[in-house]
């Protein structure tokens, strides 16, 4: 762990390794602390309880992602003809960006996918009550592009996107990036496939 790290960013990237690969209630704050290498007092002082450490350790990276992504879809909405696939990357692209962080970004997407998989109540409304606008503001952005859809279909469509993504970005897939291609061309393409996949899914006839 980068020794200059703040103690807690020390306990929150100790924290995000912990939580992906044992989950939330298979990583103890003991194991926690020592990883971090602090002691249970610098956890209770940063965070008060394994609750508001969860929570913060998703503030940390969805907060930015949230910021890149309206900001992206922004710039595709202010385009004369705005686009289905202009739209969708503005949804891919800075998530498919997070996951390819070498400071974390594939332990917090495996972290991600335990979010959803886990039926964490508490996790899943506060996730839900600080996130969940994102997923209505793109839906805002598409409905005019496929006046065909009902909100309901719309809605489910845009939910099964939201899944495979997360299953992508967590690199549970098939498809690994091959020897000699460099992690960025892997993340375009992989970019660009999932943007063809996404609008044949939305576009598909009811």
């Amino acid at each position: 762990m980068h020794p200059h790290f703040s103690t807690k960013e020390r306990i929150l990237s100790a924290a995000e390794e912990l939580f992906a690969r044992h989950g939330f209630a298979g990583a103890s704050l003991r194991q926690v602390t020592a990883a971090a290498n602090v002691n249970l007092a610098a956890v209770n002082y940063h965070f008060g309880s394994k609750d508001n450490l969860i929570n913060e350790l998703f503030r940390r990276r969805l907060d930015e992602l949230t910021a890149r992504r309206l900001e992206m879809l922004e710039q595709a909405e202010a385009q004369p003809k705005p686009t289905l696939e202009a739209i969708l990357e503005a949804f891919v692209l800075p998530a498919l960006n997070l996951a390819s962080d070498q400071l974390g970004g594939s332990a917090f997407m495996r972290v991600l996918a335990r979010a959803y998989a886990e039926h964490d109540q508490t996790l899943r409304k506060f996730l839900s009550g600080n996130y969940g606008h994102v997923l209505k503001r793109f839906a805002q952005a598409i409905r005019p592009l496929l006046p065909e859809l009902d909100k309901e279909a719309l809605y489910w469509r845009l939910d099964f996107v939201s899944g495979a993504l997360t299953y992508a970005m967590s690199d549970f897939g098939a498809v690994k990036r091959p020897p000699g291609r460099s992690e960025e061309d892997h993340r375009r393409q992989a970019a660009r496939e999932f943007v063809r996949f996404a609008v044949a899914g939305l576009r598909a006839p009811e």
